[in-house]
């Protein structure tokens, strides 16, 4: 028999918690399930310095380990590293199946499974990851240490990574496609005047190269067209995400990026089915707007189950 509940959420990052921390407040009996710990990509940040009612930095673990708190002390209970083997959403009872032997069920689930790093897509990428390719620099950074590494991406992941990493690396050398960063002012400025940090613009690798590990990278400047070869002991990267859709793709809209398509309210067009945070399309991904999320998916999932109860 299915362990029967009124909501589940599935992905514990900020959307995912934001949302059990309010179905669980007004009484629903929530479950949250997560392939790993509770946190999504924020437990992986070195430091927050946006997100209100912090007026200091507050490290990423531990914003992140301070949501699931909330969550469980309102009552939702969270599943850490649970496998879902199976599914069903497109009825009006949501069934999932966990570690091929457990079964739970609710009318209403908000799926908030974000999205993952972006690959470059380059020879060598692929067997090198983890053996000199990272795309965490929260996890690896400290096994570079005195090391000179290369960055790829241009964007606020990748220059405000960049500055973190310069407590271990002896240099930073970001590569970036274009001629200028997408990041904000204020980060970009930082990295600019930083010492230990050097900038290849209009660049983009095109093959990591190495034996037992990764030695050096093959860069191509996109606008001359002249490739050149530099030695590295790492290369981060940091060129977006791509979004985590496998568990909806087959019951909800996606726009051509692969993001789903939601109303207003999360809710999408399967009766009881909502998606929050960054797997929503939207202009703004930050975590502020996957709070704001999950709030809202909570809020309407709570509507939704209170009309669908058995009289």
């Amino acid at each position: 028999m299915a362990e029967r509940y009124d909501l589940i959420v599935v992905g514990a990052g900020p959307a995912g918690l934001s949302a059990a921390i309010y179905a669980a407040r007004a009484r629903l009996k929530t479950l949250v399930l997560d392939e790993s710990v509770p946190g999504g990509q924020v437990k992986t940040t070195h430091k927050v310095s946006n997100y209100p009612g912090f007026p200091e930095d507050v490290k990423g673990s531990d914003l992140a380990k301070a949501f699931a708190l909330q969550a469980e002390r309102f009552g939702a209970k969270i599943r850490r590293a649970v496998e879902i083997t199976g599914h069903e959403l497109a009825g009006a009872t949501k069934r999932f199946e966990l570690d091929e032997e457990e079964q739970v069920e609710a009318p209403a689930v908000i799926v908030a499974t974000g999205a993952k790093p972006r690959d470059l897509g380059v020879p060598g990428e692929s067997k090198f990851k983890g053996r000199g390719i990272s795309y965490c620099a929260t996890c690896d950074g400290a096994y570079f240490e005195g090391k000179d590494i290369h960055v790829v991406g241009g964007g606020n992941s990748a220059v405000e990574e960049s500055l973190f990493l310069t407590q271990f690396a002896r240099s930073v050398t970001i590569i970036h496609q274009f001629d200028h960063f997408q990041a904000e002012a204020a980060t970009v400025e930082e990295a600019l005047k930083n010492p230990k940090i050097k900038v290849i613009w209009d660049s983009e690798p095109r093959e990591f190269i190495g034996e037992k590990g990764l030695d050096a990278l093959r860069i191509e400047n996109v606008k001359t067209h002249e490739t050149r070869v530099l030695k590295t002991d790492g290369v981060f990267v940091f060129i977006g995400y791509v979004p985590r859709a496998d568990l909806v793709k087959d019951v909800v809209p996606l726009n051509q990026w692969g993001y789903v398509e939601t109303a207003e309210d999360m809710s999408t067009p399967t009766p009881g089915l909502y998606v929050a945070g960054d797997l929503r399309s939207k202009r703004f991904r930050q975590i502020t707007t996957a709070v704001a999320d999950g709030t809202i998916a909570a809020l309407a999932a709570q509507k939704y189950v209170k009309d669908h109860r058995p009289a």
